[in-house]
């Protein structure tokens, strides 16, 4: 007896779902290497990898168009070509959060920053209050601001980025937020890159000048001339000339102990800002976000070949492959 189980079709519960940054100003996405990471705890990516949770409603769609090559007279087809490389991916987020939000936005998705006292109202937020610096020996997880802590409590949102200082072109630290064209587009607004950071965490205990941080910082360790902005929220904008791309996975654990892997290198939100209602016990309502995403192409580093995902299968022990 071999000892082998015969093979089954997965049989899953959910889609988990992941994010890495695609470094945007050189063009260089997230690779994973299924060979090498492929059996990570779920609750426990690999860097850079980032949990973004349960998802719902996963579809994939492989837009792909091939055509038949026809010679001759009469023509006959004499072999296929492809045409058109697209494919897409559409899921709902079960959990609302900072990355969440970002992915399933069509453009720029801001942090509402405290305002000013006396600031004109905005679609996005006012006129930011004054940020508060950061005084050596702030780490990914705690923020070291000195006597200011005396302005934070427990429970707030923050977020820590550098100043905007006319530079154009990405910003955002950790993750490219946006793209700056010029310094008259954004006013000028020193808080504009903390107004699209996803540089944000919210503070779980403030002891000795320093805000303990509930998750560390997207980006690491703060970096000279940082600074902590308080925010309440975060807001999408239906609009705008922006889009998110990000490298991603959805796990499909299978409950015979195989699973299955999807890896888009590159992916960009192709809609709007979407949800949709869900029927709970009458009259509630779960609202979750809906996300649509179209693949872009990267380059197999084994072939040369032209790809948007790719599919990985780990078969279960002992099942006959």
């Amino acid at each position: 007896m071999s000892g082998l189980v015969d093979a089954v079709a997965p049989v899953t519960r959910r889609v988990r779902a992941y994010f890495a940054p695609v470094n945007r100003a050189a063009g260089v996405p997230a690779i994973f290497d299924a060979a090498q990471m492929g059996s990570f705890e779920l609750d426990v990516p690999t860097a850079p990898w980032v949990d973004l949770g349960w998802c719902s409603g996963f579809a994939r769609k492989c837009a792909t168009k091939v055509a038949p090559l026809r010679t001759g007279a009469p023509a006959v087809v004499q072999t296929q070509v492809r045409t058109e490389l697209e494919a897409t991916v559409s899921l709902e987020f079960e959990s609302w959060g900072k990355l969440q939000m970002a992915l399933a936005a069509g453009s720029q998705q801001m942090n509402l920053l405290v305002t000013a006292a006396g600031a004109a109202a905005n679609g996005s937020g006012g006129t930011a209050a004054a940020p508060v610096p950061l005084v050596a020996g702030s780490t990914a997880a705690s923020l070291n601001v000195g006597t200011a802590s005396g302005s934070f409590n427990v429970g707030d949102l923050v977020v820590v980025d550098v100043d905007y200082a006319g530079q154009v072109g990405f910003v955002g630290s950790g993750v490219s937020a946006a793209y700056v064209a010029s310094a008259t587009a954004v006013n000028g607004d020193v808080n504009y890159v903390r107004r699209v950071s996803l540089n944000v965490a919210r503070v779980i205990a403030i002891a000795s000048g320093a805000l303990q941080l509930g998750t560390p910082l997207l980006a690491g360790a703060p970096a000279a001339g940082m600074q902590v902005s308080k925010l309440v929220g975060f807001v999408d904008r239906e609009g705008g000339g922006w889009f998110q791309e990000w490298s991603a996975l959805f796990v499909l654990e299978g409950e015979q102990g195989d699973r299955v892997i999807y890896h888009y290198p590159r992916l960009q939100a192709m809609q709007g800002s979407a949800e949709s209602m869900v029927a709970l016990a009458a009259p509630l309502e779960r609202v979750r976000l809906a996300g649509a995403f179209r693949a872009l192409p990267v380059k197999d580093a084994n072939d040369g070949e032209t790809v948007v995902c790719f599919r990985s299968y780990l078969p279960g022990a002992m099942r006959a492959v």
